[in-house]
């Protein structure tokens, strides 16, 4: 059987499915990972060890550009329970409830539940902290919540209640010392959150089992590999320290807006980082000791979600259950002298997304298809057999179904996210080679704005920003990005 035979039949097996999925709706397993740049296998990382996940990517549809809409943590997840960008909702920051600005708004679980699923998320889904809180209408039972920082070494313990970990639990972080940036006690798994969140997502999956007349949509967020890196030494061991490769390219990029790029920012909430970071702040013995802690914290949580697979596959669920594995954003790990995210290059936006719907779409199948975080709502809703969503909120996402059935497909064009960085909003465009990035203040004349324009043809780094050589490829880019809304301001706190 041929390739194209095969589609058309999976096509044809997708409709009679989405038919008879009134009778029996598949369940919805939701796992997210915080901070994970396609840092793996199945992705053609050559260092990271990840055998759960790229066993996931081998039974379902990986795809390969997929990117944030905003890379900073509560907007993305916002993004992605809303279906709505940042642009649209004016929510771009911490602090943010948006049901005070959107309170009949239907988030993704709360759609499944209003449609009979039990809905249900532990570990971090929402972004918890810096102000910011759960839903209650999203889900049937509390949300279970774990930590985001945590320390098990008596030695990081010994500095006491740090800033981080007050912002994480919404209390007042004045005042309080700043934690390390990585330990590696040897101690199980579960002394850390997603240790916990692995055990508890195993015993609430045979707790479902026994209900098999009602659907699921289950939620279950990892923590790691976000900072600290704070991960049993036996996923240190994994690798070789010496051995990690260092960023190729560690400048920032020539002809870039000052304000466009930063250095502190997150990273500098740890020791032993500077507290007034530059370029210059990170020797190679530390940016290898920081990118070890990464790819451990990789390995960590991959052993974890593997945990949840294994159980899901032997308790007979895997037959009926849509498994979506979604990075909220991208990641920098020393690329242009940068660390962690806040930033709209390819590296701090571009994320994993894997979708396993067995029975629906062809295994070990992939796309360059240019997907963005919200349009898995209504993926997943056209995947279970749900009506189209008519909601309150602004809702963006556009249904990958056909991607899913025919990887030669093609529904969007481009991507787009968005950063507001010095007082200025920054929009991006993503096509197949080339980022545009429009910088003005929302409300500003048109004449007012700068641009940055970066080919990928030879590389994911952005080097040179080739805005004024290239006006013809300018102009285009920006008849794409005329096409959508005016952005909204920022809600006021």
């Amino acid at each position: 059987m041929n390739k194209r035979t095969y589609l058309l039949i999976a096509a044809s097996m997708v409709l009679s499915l989405l038919v008879s999925a009134q009778e029996k709706k598949p369940n919805i397993l939701f796992i997210l990972v915080d901070d994970l740049r396609p840092a793996l296998g199945a992705y053609g990382d050559p260092v990271a060890i990840t055998p759960n996940i790229d066993k996931l990517a081998a039974q379902g549809f990986r795809f390969e550009q997929a990117y944030s809409n905003q890379a900073v943590c509560a907007p993305s997840r916002f993004n992605l329970l809303l279906g709505s960008r940042s642009t649209s909702s004016g929510i771009y920051g911490f602090g943010q409830n948006f049901r005070d600005y959107y309170p009949d708004a239907v988030t993704l679980p709360q759609y499944f539940k209003q449609h009979g699923y039990h809905t249900e998320s532990m570990g971090k889904v929402f972004h918890i902290g810096h102000g910011t809180y759960a839903d209650d209408l999203s889900w049937s039972v509390p949300h279970h919540k774990e930590l985001v920082i945590e320390y098990a070494d008596p030695a990081s313990k010994a500095l006491g209640f740090t800033r981080e970990e007050a912002l994480f639990s919404n209390q007042e972080a004045r005042g309080l010392p700043r934690g390390v940036a990585w330990e590696s006690p040897d101690v199980a798994d579960d002394t850390y959150a997603d240790g916990r969140v692995a055990r508890r997502a195993v015993n609430r999956l045979r707790e479902l089992k026994s209900q098999p007349d009602q659907p699921f949509f289950l939620a279950v967020g990892f923590a790691r590999p976000h900072l600290p890196f704070s991960v049993p030494k036996k996923y240190w061991s994994l690798y070789d320290e010496s051995k990690l490769p260092l960023p190729t390219h560690r400048v920032r990029p020539e002809g870039a807006p000052p304000y466009a790029v930063k250095y502190g920012v997150e990273i500098d909430q740890y020791v032993p980082i500077p507290e007034r970071v530059t370029e210059a702040a990170f020797p190679d013995s530390l940016s290898r000791k920081l990118i070890h802690g990464y790819y451990a914290g990789v390995s960590f949580v991959d052993t974890q979600i593997g945990k949840v697979l294994d159980e899901l596959s032997a308790l007979g669920l895997d037959k009926n259950t849509i498994v979506v594995l979604w990075g909220d954003h991208g990641y920098m790990l020393g690329d242009m002298g940068m660390w962690t995210k806040h930033v709209n290059y390819e590296l701090a936006n571009h994320i994993p997304l894997i979708i396993s719907a067995p029975g629906m779409i062809q295994p070990d199948t992939h796309s360059a298809q240019l997907t963005e975080t919200v349009d898995i709502y209504p993926t997943l809703v056209e995947l279970a057999g749900l009506p189209t969503p008519k909601v309150s909120q602004p809702f963006d996402g556009l249904s990958m179904v056909p991607v899913l059935q025919d990887p030669e497909v093609r529904v969007r064009d481009h991507a787009y996210h968005s950063f507001p960085r010095g007082g200025r909003l920054g929009q991006a465009i993503r096509t197949d080679r080339y980022r545009m990035i429009k910088w003005k203040k929302i409300d500003d004349m048109a004449e007012t704005a700068e641009y940055e324009l970066y080919d990928y043809q030879h590389g994911l780094a952005e080097i040179k920003n080739i805005a004024k050589e290239n006006p013809k490829v300018l102009q285009e880019l920006q008849a794409i990005l005329e096409q959508h809304p005016k952005p909204l301001q920022e809600r006021t706190r």
